[in-house]
């Protein structure tokens, strides 16, 4: 599928999320949503990313919503966020139906080079005990996307990350849910 545009209509879905609520896209106009495809539920880059937002959570409007879609099952994914007390939605999709039909690409080099250039991050990650516990190809090359959505259901940026360590900035995003963008 082709990737997301500024000025595209936000994809909708309907997705299972760990506090066992049901997510719609559809229920959101009038919010601003800030949607990121991560990618598999004990991913170190992507728990460490949830941990940094979760960190700063405060700074965020109160109006604004945050989606974190991952490739995993809700059982898997539930007990993998317990470490976090995530203050956001985390929805499971089962099928990857979602992250194809919104552009996600995998790439192993990619991936490779999230990993190369983010010792740090990932040395952090494993003290923590964010250990990816997959070997599936397929899975540790999914690349990461952020996306802006308007209160009025359009994409103000779709953001495809170039590695898997590439994100927006949380303070651009932070920036976003306060209307300075």
């Amino acid at each position: 599928m082709p990737q997301l545009s500024a000025g595209d209509v936000a994809p909708q879905f309907t997705l299972p999320a760990i506090d066992g609520s049901t997510f719609d896209m559809a229920t959101m106009k009038g919010k601003k949503v800030i949607l990121t495809f991560f990618r598999f539920s004990s991913c170190p880059l992507c728990n460490m990313r949830i941990r940094r937002i979760t960190q700063r959570w405060d700074e965020f409007s109160t109006d604004t919503v945050m989606v974190g879609v991952f490739d995993a099952t809700l059982k898997d994914l539930k007990k993998r966020m317990k470490k976090h007390d995530v203050p956001f939605t985390i929805v499971a999709d089962e099928t990857y139906m979602h992250f194809e039909n919104n552009g996600v690409k995998k790439s192993f080099g990619k991936f490779m080079w999230g990993a190369a250039k983010s010792p740090l991050t990932l040395l952090k990650a494993t003290l923590r005990g964010y250990v990816p516990l997959t070997m599936s190809i397929s899975k540790l090359s999914t690349i990461p996307v952020d996306i802006l959505i308007d209160e009025n259901g359009n994409i103000v940026e779709a953001h495809y990350c170039k590695d898997t360590s590439d994100h927006l900035s949380i303070e651009k995003m932070i920036a976003f849910s306060h209307g300075k963008m």
